[in-house]
């Protein structure tokens, strides 16, 4: 069994809060893994269950919630233009020095994807693979994929989204409920929902700052600071061993993270059949062995290409 302990490290005007779950046997040259949530804002607690990767790989497993969510220092008086990619990349740095970690996988998921290829970009040195995980390589390819998904709801959601969308009262009950519809399809297919999610989404709902902040209200109408926000043209930086994955129904469809893999010189694609945006809840067996095997073709001086 592994071992769980949680710190506070010291960030800007508070700190960034730490979960770190130690494998009882560390295999030798098992580099820990850092997982990187979405939202942002949405907290570390929809991917607490990927600390199974701890003793399924003999590796040290670091979950964090990024800093103005969950556990850590939720800052008050801030501008908006205080929350940019920038300001997290600076933050991942921070805790793998903190962690004294001179060598890490990063894995990211949804808006934690973005964040592991800002890090890729910016050319982290700690940082050799990168797994980008249902994340999109520019919020405009986002919207295009999310207006296509949403043509395929009943006409009747269509309806009720684009009326509440054109006035902005998206606390609107019926608009809650057409944002639902369009989640059970594209963002988590486990009937009855999933409690590592639900704790997410609680928090994040209980102080929404830096995801309406940056995203907007919901999953497929981004209004917020990360409208505009591309790296396309920029992911020839890249130089780590990247995995790119997602779900075959995933919100992130492929004209969302196929730059990702033309433009990464050592990136590799996986869809996941049947999956959605959450592919670690949904089909966790599958989604394992994909990350074990690419860590291990990194670990193991194979680049993270294909065998």
């Amino acid at each position: 069994m592994s071992t769980v302990s949680e710190l506070k490290i010291p960030f800007k005007d508070g700190f960034t809060w730490v979960r770190v779950t130690s494998p009882d046997n560390n295999e030798q040259g098992a580099l820990p893994l850092v997982i990187l949530h979405g939202g942002p804002g949405f907290c570390h607690n929809y991917l607490l269950p990927l600390e199974r990767l701890a003793d399924a790989t003999g590796r040290v497993v670091v979950h964090y919630d990024q800093y103005g969510c969950g556990n850590s220092t939720h800052p008050t008086g801030v501008d908006e233009d205080f929350w940019t990619p920038a300001l997290f990349v600076e933050e991942l740095q921070n805790v793998l020095k903190a962690l004294d970690i001179d060598a890490c996988h990063v894995l990211g998921q949804s808006w934690g994807g973005m964040l592991a290829a800002e890090v890729g970009i910016a050319g982290v040195e700690q940082v050799k693979s990168l797994a980008i995980c249902n994340s999109p390589a520019s919020m405009e390819l986002w919207m295009q994929a999310a207006r296509e998904l949403k043509k395929q709801l009943p006409a009747e959601v269509q309806e009720t989204m684009a009326k509440y969308e054109e006035t902005g009262d998206y606390g609107a009950p019926e608009y809650q409920a057409a944002t639902q519809v369009y989640d059970d399809h594209f963002v988590l297919r486990v009937p009855g929902g999933h409690p590592a999610y639900e704790a997410s989404k609680q928090a994040v709902e209980a102080d929404p700052t830096v995801y309406n902040t940056m995203n907007g209200p919901n999953e497929f109408h981004v209004v917020g600071t990360l409208r505009e926000w591309s790296v396309v043209g920029k992911l020839d930086a890249i130089s780590v061993p990247t995995l790119v994955l997602a779900g075959e129904f995933d919100e992130a469809q492929p004209i969302t993270w196929e730059p990702f893999v033309e433009e990464i010189p050592s990136a590799r694609a996986v869809v996941i059949p049947g999956a959605s945006h959450c592919c670690h809840l949904e089909f966790s067996e599958l989604f394992d062995a994909e990350i074990i095997k690419f860590l291990n073709q990194v670990e193991n001086n194979e680049g993270g290409q294909q065998s």
